[in-house]
């Protein structure tokens, strides 16, 4: 059986090219000019980027510069409030009254209890007219001879002046140098159970050189002059050495026990304890004429000075000096660290 002829259309040719995609060809077109239409907006997008970190970099310096300036601000007022509220607070002419004036804590250079503080607040107390008597509250296990010497020395020199008694009142302690101060007192007021006394001098430390020998640590001191190590813990200490540092510590100590005998007299009874080193509860103190009897502040301002109404011219740190002096030292440093990390043009 023969199969039908299949017959193609007329013109068809299996090679023959297709017809062109119109929707490809609109789509490719709108892809370009998609693309051609990015390139000046990414210029203009770094652009504004740039221009908007430098804005930024601005601020954060102006920022900075305006903290530093309100810093100074702030610690210039702080100056000026401490030495107004000082003016103030400083007791003027008044009625008659008791002059009290604080020696607590460690007697030394820097401390509330330094010479420089306890003398400026005794020259105020004497100076002012209203005052009758001025008391030194006494509550200190003592400190440095030489600011205790300095300040026993002023006490005599301002009772004399001003011909105004003085009187020690101790609270829990007045041992060492404290008593040193109390000593040029025309008399010692304390209670049964204060602690009074430690009339000597010491001069402590430490030494390792055992130490150092068995960790196998050498010391390399190199000094101008034999004696500029003296006292180095690291070094041994010779026999001339320390004897003469025994000779200067009983030297001092015959300051003191000179300051003791010319302020107590005939009242004190001294015996070979007396000098030692010791120190002895309140009633002990008035039986050996270390101190005079009993009595607290209030009690001497009532019934010795006559004069009930107390007036505090102890000069202390108040706040605003504290912080001043604190924020002072550390300021410097503060600055530095921030002009560091504080942005800035280049």
């Amino acid at each position: 059986m023969t199969e039908p002829t299949r017959t193609e259309p007329t013109g068809f040719d299996g090679n023959q090219p297709q017809p062109p995609d119109l929707w490809a060809r609109a789509a490719t077109e709108t892809e370009a000019k998609k693309t051609a239409s990015a390139a000046p907006g990414w210029e203009r997008e770094v652009l504004e980027k740039l221009v908007l970190g430098t804005l930024a970099e601005q601020r954060a310096a102006r920022r900075w510069r305006n903290f530093w300036r309100f810093g100074w601000l702030v610690l210039i007022a702080l100056v000026v409030w401490a030495v107004v509220s000082r003016d103030i607070a400083s007791p003027a002419k008044s009625a008659p009254h008791t002059a009290v004036v604080d020696v607590k804590g460690e007697i030394a250079a820097g401390a509330e209890a330094s010479a420089e503080f306890v003398v400026a607040a005794m020259r105020s107390a004497f100076e002012d007219s209203g005052s009758q008597a001025v008391v030194l509250l006494i509550n200190s296990p003592g400190g440095s001879p030489v600011q205790a010497g300095m300040i026993n020395d002023e006490i005599v020199r301002l009772k004399a002046k001003y011909n105004k008694p003085v009187y020690a009142v101790v609270e829990e302690t007045c041992a060492s140098a404290a008593y040193y101060i109390a000593a040029a007192a025309d008399d010692i007021f304390v209670d049964k159970a204060s602690i009074v006394g430690s009339i000597g001098v010491l001069m402590d430390g430490f030494g390792f050189t055992g130490t150092m020998e068995k960790l196998g640590v050498e010391r390399r001191l190199l000094t101008a002059g034999e004696n500029k190590g003296f006292l180095d813990p690291f070094s041994p200490q010779s026999p001339t050495q320390r004897g003469y540092a025994q000779q200067m510590l009983d030297q001092i100590h015959q300051q003191f026990i000179a300051a003791v005998k010319k302020g107590r007299g005939e009242r004190l009874k001294a015996t070979p304890e007396t000098f030692s080193g010791l120190f002895w509860t309140g009633q002990q103190a008035v039986e050996m004429g270390l101190a005079d009897q009993f009595g607290s502040l209030d009690y001497v301002a009532r019934e010795v000075v006559k004069a009930e109404d107390v007036i505090d011219y102890t000069r202390r740190d108040n706040v605003a000096e504290r912080l001043a002096r604190k924020f002072g030292a550390t300021f410097g440093e503060t600055v530095l660290r921030g002009m560091r990390a504080a942005p800035a043009l280049r």
